[in-house]
């Protein structure tokens, strides 16, 4: 008797689901960072790129760095030396060793290693222009002696040769390890936290997509009749087509009917969205401090208080000036090639333009509250004397 039965139907529900995939933001080279692998330039490019404020950061260091003259004990050869300095060219459209000196920091404080070229006219035996070299066009070894700096640069096929004349070449290493050539980038340990705040942003951006662009469940539950049960895929299927239809009306109101027990909700909407503002400002507070930039540089409205601006101000001013540092050399490097290329001889000294973060109406009065000190001071030894 079994053979006359009826059979049951398999039933399947109707779903639309999209492909997911296992980035959390696009930025994949920093998701993929590990801490023991070598510093990528692709990696320090993606976090200036993928965080805003890394890159603002790095923009006003360079900026407020200031620009550099030179002073001579021949007032001549100072009058040449700077006009030179202002007018030489460097890489294809730019002019004035200035500029130069700022692109040479950009890439030190980026990378943690730049490279930079004295370009030799041997027409007139001059300095042609100052070229700003890419570190993916070089090789910094010290095969021969580790005190001896050997410099190899890209040829057009891919292969690497040494450069004929490497006193031409201007190397800067920012804080190399012991026995390293290469030095280490000012956004050492960022990826970790840039990491985790982007995937915030993305999660933010993902969730406000959704809230903007609704998406819908519609379930349909057949009655306990047997034959609304045995029809329940077509049925299904129906109410699936008609609501696709409703919904590409192109925002133009349309009605949706339907028979039966047909449920409609907004996917997420008992949903809780997370709150991001103590996450994300814990993760800045990181990126800050690694950067040593104020927050008020930045635009980073946090309370602080006018003693706290002063000292971040000051502790601003002396990384710039160790920044400054490290960039005199290559700046007497060049003037030294000038002087010897012009048969000229003089001693000089880089002077730079001043470091002023501090009010000046602040310091006006610290200076007459000095002052007034002073001369009490010096009336009480007076006195003092008298007696």
């Amino acid at each position: 008797m079994e053979f006359f039965k009826k059979k049951k139907r398999t039933e399947a529900a109707v779903q639309t689901a999209t492909s997911y995939s296992n980035s959390t933001h696009p930025f994949d080279v920093i998701e993929k960072y590990k801490p023991l692998s070598a510093p990528e330039i692709r990696l320090y490019k993606a976090l200036k790129e993928a965080v805003p404020i890394i890159d603002a950061a790095i923009s006003k260091i360079i900026r407020l760095t200031g620009e550099f003259s030179i002073k001579c004990m021949d007032p001549n050869i100072e009058i040449l030396i700077n006009k030179f300095i202002s007018n030489v060219q460097v890489n294809s459209c730019e002019k004035g060793a200035n500029y130069f000196i700022l692109s040479h920091l950009n890439q030190l404080l980026t990378y943690g290693t730049a490279v930079g070229e004295i370009v030799i006219n041997p027409e007139s035996n001059s300095i042609e222009a100052l070229y700003n070299a890419s570190l993916s066009d070089v090789i910094l070894s010290t095969k021969n002696s580790p005190l001896k700096l050997s410099v190899l640069r890209k040829k057009k096929d891919g292969s690497f040769e040494p450069i004929k004349y490497p006193e031409l070449v201007l190397i800067s290493a920012l804080n190399p390890d012991p026995g390293n050539i290469y030095g280490n980038s000012i956004m050492k340990g960022l990826p970790f936290i840039s990491n985790i705040l982007l995937k915030i942003y993305h999660s933010i951006g993902v969730n406000w997509e959704r809230i903007g662009n609704i998406r819908f469940a519609v379930t349909y539950k057949p009655s306990s009749d047997s034959g609304d049960r045995a029809y329940s895929k077509e049925r299904a299927a129906q109410i699936a087509s008609e609501w696709s239809k409703a919904m590409k009306s192109g925002g133009r109101p349309s009605d949706f009917i339907a028979i039966g027990d047909v449920g409609i909700k907004v996917i997420g909407a008992d949903n809780q969205v997370l709150e991001s503002q103590v996450p994300v400002r814990q993760m800045l507070e990181q990126i800050v401090s690694k950067l040593s930039i104020p927050p008020f540089l930045l635009g980073l409205n946090w309370s602080t208080t006018e003693t706290m601006s002063t000292q971040q101000a000051e502790i601003l001013s002396s990384e710039l000036e160790a920044y400054r540092r490290l960039l005199n050399p290559i700046i007497t490097k060049i003037c030294d090639m000038w002087l010897r290329v012009n048969g000229l001889q003089t001693d000089y000294e880089v002077s730079w333009s001043r470091i002023d973060l501090k009010d000046q109406l602040q310091n006006a009065n610290s200076r007459l509250i000095n002052a007034k000190a002073h001369e009490i001071e010096k009336r009480l030894e007076e006195k003092s004397y008298i007696k």
